[in-house]
């Protein structure tokens, strides 16, 4: 019949709808994979850098998720009637997930994160230059862009209300702020180095560097040693 919606088009594996006729609609149904990419990263940085700092943070978004499933069947609002899915809507778990992860980045940085520059005197062109204030405010302000759009996106989509997307967002915000003061008691108390000496925590070669060097940082400095002791990384000559 003349007037219909065009048929809705369902994104491969994650089955997001969009609409195919609109490329933002498609834009929106990837920023709707944002959470699934963000813990295969999670995964991988634990799992490459054994780093606790980053599995507590985790262990935070996973708790975050837990609460919003508490909360959508507590509160049991619909989504919106446009919308085709199933589920309940209040609170946006999309906007609550990449909000907490946004913030717990920004705190992170701008608060826990104290990098010292590390130079090896063996090495003198080799000094390690941390992220400047400025640079990691550049991050935490993309982070939040980032989780703006996404949450946009659920609107747009018709996955959620703007109500519901609001209140997704303001409770990542006060669970990211949450967690973090959680993790700052266990630190401040010495429960986070406690654990780290427990025989599980060594099993797994868990370390807390990263608060005060760069991830990469450790690793640079021993490649650096091991080319100027093998000549500067200059190919032999015969």
């Amino acid at each position: 019949m003349a007037g219909d919606p065009a048929p809705l088009a369902s994104l491969s594996v994650t089955h997001v709808y969009y609409d195919p006729q609109d490329p933002i609609s498609l834009f929106c149904a990837y920023l709707a994979l944002l959470p699934q990419a963000l813990c295969v990263v999670y995964a991988t940085l634990i799992w490459s850098t054994r780093e606790v700092e980053i599995g507590l943070t985790f262990a935070g978004q996973l708790t975050c998720e837990a609460l919003n499933f508490a909360l959508k069947r507590l509160i049991k609002e619909e989504r919106p009637a446009a919308m085709h899915g199933k589920g309940y809507g209040m609170p946006s778990s999309h906007a609550q997930f990449v909000t907490f992860w946004s913030v717990s980045l920004g705190l992170f940085l701008l608060v826990r994160h104290k990098p010292s520059k590390a130079i090896d005197s063996r090495a003198p062109s080799s000094a390690h230059t941390p992220w400047s204030v400025g640079e990691r405010m550049a991050v935490t302000v993309a982070g939040a862009a980032v989780a703006a759009l996404t949450s946009w996106s659920r609107i747009y989509l018709n996955y959620h209300t703007e109500r519901q997307v609001w209140a997704g967002s303001i409770t990542g915000v006060v669970s990211a702020v949450g967690w973090f003061t959680i993790v700052g008691i266990a630190r401040y108390t010495g429960w986070l180095r406690w654990g780290l000496e427990t025989p599980i925590a060594r099993a797994f070669r868990l370390r807390d560097l990263v608060v005060e060097e760069d991830p990469c940082q450790s690793g640079w400095e021993k490649w650096e040693e091991r080319r100027v002791k093998s000549g500067s990384g200059k190919p032999k000559t015969n």
